[in-house]
């Protein structure tokens, strides 16, 4: 596996000979980045339009949350087996297939009639991005040799991806009030056919599993295991987590896994081979995501609350506010690439998460009176500042060392990683909040449960510091994929 080399890396003379035009480096970021803009857009472009989707369809408020738990699962259940799909069918293939189904299902949740119509929507949605994004970086490091241009590549993969997270409270909230829910799903469709275009006319098609077959017994497995974990994470946030709605998909997700594990060490060609993860970089990228991914979601979900439950911000206003993060998390995503130049990868991330430990505590101190100068400006842009240092050269990192014909399954896991813990830390800290403000409901209560999840936030942030020193050192050897 690992002596294999993918047709789009060949020597220009090669290239010439088999007739594959080297597409230009702009078609390449613009579509990778294009896509994953808009799977993470719509992981957030939803939460401000709930209530006028609520009134507009009819919805209960239990059916109402899975206008957004339909995304987050499929997503992330099919996020391992839509990378390894781009390692063996082809990277732009399975990148157009992706972005068509996301962008149909996105024409179809905004002309839903009904709300069964809209979650099946949003379902496919998350099916299409789970396609979608490991394919993205995959163009991404395939296309760039490792060295300056796949880190610079990589920082603005970095910079759009986390731009997008940003900006889906401001996007939904403007369009919501402006036009009508419905074109918060309606937006992706003109966006999609136009990066369909660039995609089909620019990027040169590349697949490294030519030959090998989809593990189809792991592929179950898995996507099954990740489903039920993340669905058992979802059912915690209504039913708590001793409840049998928690406990049965959590134990079932966690049996499956184990199963998985099992299987794989048996299978000639498995879905996942186990000896990635002896490759340093690989498993200590993976580990930094899942305990880092808690802190940056919570830190956009919990600061939304403050805003608009304690100061009373419009979900426009609230969305306007986070203009700020936006730019410190893009500039700490670019400044990171020339940073890690001079520096090194770890120096920079163990900076980066240090800085957001510092602002998360910061963010503690917020009180029922704040403004926002004083409580949301100064610690809510500092930690997007850290957040953007570290995720560049955490995500070089793990996919560093990897054979070309597992960059699409790296890039899945990754993802993977970061949704997981993201969503399993979310919970943890939801339910935190909740015990500390007890039944009270005014702005004081709430100020309280608020401040410790950012004191847990800094807590896990922190933890993540600690792990950077796991990455290999600069020069170092990250190890070699195993069969």
């Amino acid at each position: 596996m690992a002596g294999m080399t993918d047709t789009n890396e060949q020597a220009p003379a090669r290239a010439s000979q088999s007739r594959v035009r080297t597409p230009p480096a702009w078609a390449v970021l613009l579509a990778a980045c294009a896509g994953q803009f808009l799977v993470v857009l719509d992981m957030s472009v939803v939460n401000v339009a709930l209530p006028a989707i609520r009134a507009d369809l009819g919805m209960a408020e239990s059916g109402l949350q899975w206008v957004v738990n339909a995304y987050a699962i499929t997503f992330a259940g099919l996020l391992l087996l839509g990378g390894r799909a781009a390692d063996l069918f082809g990277r732009k293939r399975v990148f157009l297939a992706g972005l068509a189904l996301f962008t149909a299902a996105s024409l179809a949740g905004g002309l839903a009639d009904g709300p069964g119509m809209l979650i099946a929507a949003r379902a496919v949605q998350g099916i299409g991005a789970a396609v979608l994004s490991p394919a993205t970086l995959t163009i991404l490091t395939t296309a760039f040799p490792e060295g300056p241009a796949r880190t610079r590549a990589i920082g603005t993969w970095t910079a759009v991806g986390a731009g997008g997270g940003a900006a889906g409270g401001l996007v939904g909230g403007l369009l919501t009030e402006h036009l009508s829910w419905r074109w918060v799903l309606l937006v992706n469709v003109p966006i999609g056919a136009l990066v369909l275009v660039v995609a089909a006319l620019w990027l040169a098609e590349g697949r490294s599993g030519s030959g090998r077959r989809l593990d189809v017994l792991g592929s179950v497995l898995v996507t099954g295991g990740v489903a039920a974990l993340a669905y058992g994470i979802v059912q915690t946030e209504a039913h708590g987590w001793t409840s049998a709605a928690s406990l049965v998909p959590l134990i079932g997700g966690l049996v499956l896994l184990a199963a998985f594990v099992a299987a794989e060490a048996r299978v000639h060609e498995p879905l996942v081979p186990l000896g990635l993860f002896r490759i340093r970089s690989v498993s200590a990228a993976n580990a930094i995501l899942l305990i880092c991914g808690p802190a940056l979601m919570a830190t956009w979900y919990f600061l939304s609350l403050y805003m608009q439950n304690v100061l009373h911000y419009s979900p426009v206003q609230a969305g306007l506010s986070f203009l700020p993060h936006t730019i410190a998390v893009i500039a700490g995503s670019k400044a990171a690439p020339r940073l890690m130049a001079r520096f090194g990868p770890r120096t920079v991330a163990a900076a980066g998460a240090l800085i957001a430990t510092a602002a998360l505590l910061w963010q503690a101190t917020i009180t029922a009176d704040g403004t926002f100068l004083s409580v949301i400006l100064g610690p809510g842009a500092l930690t997007m500042l850290g957040a953007g240092l570290l995720m560049t050269p955490v995500s070089e990192a793990g996919v560093t060392g990897v054979a070309a014909a597992d960059q699409g399954l790296v890039a899945g896991a990754l993802n993977t990683s970061r949704q997981l813990g993201g969503a399993l830390g979310l919970t943890v800290l939801a339910t935190a909040a909740a015990s500390r403000t007890g039944t009270g409901t005014g702005a004081e209560a709430l100020t309280s449960g608020y401040a410790l999840t950012f004191v847990l936030c800094a807590v896990f942030m922190a933890a993540g510091a600690a792990m950077v020193a796991l990455l290999p050192r600069p020069g170092g050897t990250p190890g070699t994929t195993a069969a």
